[in-house]
């Protein structure tokens, strides 16, 4: 079973706990890394530095799920992370294309957008599916080629 760490800011406390309840329910092993509070005041770029680092850690075995308002801002972080691709998903298609056309491994969702049941439909698309080798195998290659020749060369600056 997929082991997955969960992260949000204050404005998707509900819906982190709504799913990190269905993921525990589901067998998944889940690692909390915050916020608990709508009156923790952490910056959501924060919050997806620890759940990326936290991927990065276990060689990229864990996978995760991040919520902020949007799940704009939580993806847009959280790309800054080599070797992590985040997707804002808030429907099931999104959610196929985002694993099985784009490898991702962190799943961003909106508390603002998305409800709890529709939430729980879009995690369990996401998780149900591996990346397999096909069509788009050379553009997530492509991306990587790219992350690490961008790293490299802002790694000089």
């Amino acid at each position: 079973m997929k082991k997955i760490v969960i992260g949000c800011d204050n404005a998707a406390v509900d819906l982190k706990q709504t799913i990190i309840a269905f993921l525990k329910a589901k067998g998944y092993e889940v690692e909390n890394i915050g916020c608990d509070s709508i009156l923790d005041n952490t910056y959501y770029p924060y919050i997806a530095e620890k759940v990326c680092n936290k991927i990065i850690e276990s060689n990229y075995e864990k996978e995760g799920i991040l919520i902020c308002g949007t799940g704009i801002g939580m993806a847009m972080t959280a790309n800054k992370f080599p070797g992590i691709r985040a997707a804002v998903c808030h429907d099931n298609y999104s959610a196929e294309r985002a694993k099985l056309s784009n490898d991702a491994n962190v799943l961003c969702m909106g508390a603002r957008i998305i409800g709890p049941e529709l939430a729980k439909k879009v995690t369990a698309e996401w998780l149900s599916l591996e990346f397999a080798d096909g069509n788009s195998t050379p553009k997530v290659n492509a991306i990587r080629e790219l992350e690490e020749r961008n790293m490299a060369a802002f790694s000089k600056v």
